[in-house]
């Protein structure tokens, strides 16, 4: 037990370090750079941890130039396309993206509080964000790794996703995309998610001076294959689950007030997310959920989200 106790102080301490390196950097790179003027919040379609294309869009750069994005932040619920990856407490994040011309690069790391006890969730992404048509699109391969999980757990996987971005008037935005992992979370089952939002955008005109106010909204969309036999080879729930918020927008600094739900059962919830704090007294199915555990890490949620972003 102290051991255990040991090893995660020492994952603590080296996540908190992360933490402070990128924050560090990024003051530092304050004082050089402004943050660049944004045309409202992106639309959320379900992505994961802290990168730009879920919260603050990447600037227009000329063509064949560098650029080097900054962020980090604190939320009072990590969710992930409606269940929750902090058991409902308050999580941090940072991240940072390469970008040149149309092709990124980046890493972030996030505090997340799952079954498998990792230390945090670090995600490493790459792709390219083409203009077509007015059409801003984006194609991107993630890898999620969770360190120094419990003993013979294993969570990691890959991602590919797709979205497409397009302004139909001065202040309305639509959005839509896809993801898909042949194994997601380690599970042995493939995993598809469609999504689809809609965001507005305030007029500056009736805002104060270098105040931006954007209200964004989705849906989406996740099924499954079956899990491999040793989790015992059925299908993962597939659930629909809806958000929808505003983004305050002052110069570096963003504040984003949102709620989220799903339409999974709490018994539901507990075969997707196998929430260690899981209750009895649900519905028994003796395939999927023998005991009848329940899982409140699926229910509606309000999320705080602050964070800032260095261009």
């Amino acid at each position: 037990m102290r051991s255990a106790e040991l090893n995660r102080s020492r994952a603590g301490a080296v996540v908190a370090t992360t933490a402070t390196w990128f924050i560090s950097l990024a003051i530092g790179l304050a004082h050089g750079q402004a943050a660049a003027e944004t045309s409202g919040a992106v639309i959320n379609l379900g992505g994961r941890g802290w990168s730009p294309a879920e919260g603050q869009p990447t600037p227009d750069r000329p063509a064949n130039q560098f650029g080097f994005d900054v962020r980090a932040g604190l939320a009072s619920d990590y969710m992930y396309r409606g269940t929750t990856l902090s058991d409902h407490q308050p999580a941090v994040g940072v991240a940072m993206e390469a970008t040149f011309a149309q092709f990124y690069t980046g890493v972030s790391v996030a505090s997340v509080k799952l079954p498998t006890q990792p230390s945090a969730e670090v995600t490493f992404t790459g792709g390219v964000r083409p203009t077509i048509a007015d059409i801003d699109f984006d194609l991107r391969v993630a890898y999620f790794l969770y360190p120094r999980e419990i003993a013979s757990s294993d969570i990691d996987y890959w991602e590919v996703a797709f979205r497409a971005d397009k302004r139909i008037a001065e202040s309305i935005r639509i959005a839509g995309g896809f993801a898909y992992s042949p194994n997601v979370s380690n599970t042995g089952a493939w995993s598809w998610y469609a999504a689809a939002g809609l965001g507005y955008d305030l007029p500056s005109g009736l805002l104060p001076y270098d105040i931006g106010v954007s209200f964004t909204g989705g849906a989406g969309y996740s099924w499954f294959g079956n899990q491999s036999q040793e989790l015992g080879g059925f299908p993962l729930p597939a659930y629909l689950n809806w958000q929808f918020g505003v983004t305050f927008t002052r110069k570096m600094f963003n504040l984003d007030l949102r709620y989220y739900d799903t339409n999974l059962s709490k018994e539901n919830c507990f075969v997707l997310t196998g929430d260690l704090n899981a209750a009895p007294g649900g519905s028994i199915n003796p395939i999927t959920n023998p005991e009848g555990l329940m899982s409140r890490w699926c229910n509606a949620t309000f999320v705080a989200k602050v964070w800032f972003a260095l261009n």
